[in-house]
């Protein structure tokens, strides 16, 4: 194999070079995780700690953010059914965040561009599955899915 040892048999990559790559998917998942940090210690179960959902007070009607606060409050302390219960949704979001940071970190190491080309069928998509999730957990049928 040609070249210094590495990974593939490449260059090993330079300290300050995967420093800089890694600072964005780095920063992101600190942000994240202080975000999760602050949720975990200020209970959304309480009331006054965090606002109201305006289209709930004024309308009644749950969003599809509805309980994602109390969803990644159970998720923090490892309580996935409460999580679920409180917002499916935001739980299944929880996992799509993990497997992205995962490939973009490996991407940085590697040292490949995170690019994310969507469709736009996929956001349609998802605008459907959001509005149908909406619609589902305002309807009697669907009350599991209110939080």
């Amino acid at each position: 194999m040609g070249g210094a040892p590495g990974w593939g048999g490449g260059p090993v990559p330079q300290p300050r070079a995967l420093a800089r790559r890694l600072a964005a998917p780095l920063g992101t998942l600190a942000g994240v995780a202080a975000a999760f940090a602050y949720v975990g210690t200020v209970d959304p179960n309480e009331p006054g700690h965090y606002p109201v959902c305006p289209l709930l007070r004024f309308t009644g009607i749950y969003c599809p953010g509805c309980g994602g606060l109390r969803s990644a409050h159970a998720f923090v302390h490892g309580d996935l059914g409460t999580a679920l219960g409180a917002n499916a949704l935001a739980v299944v979001g929880y996992g799509v965040f993990a497997v992205l940071m995962a490939v973009w970190l490996i991407r940085a190491v590697r040292g490949t561009p995170m690019r994310i080309a969507v469709a736009p069928v996929w956001w349609w998509g998802l605008g459907a599955a959001l509005a149908v999730f909406t619609l589902v957990r305002n309807l009697p049928f669907g009350s599991a899915l209110v939080p």
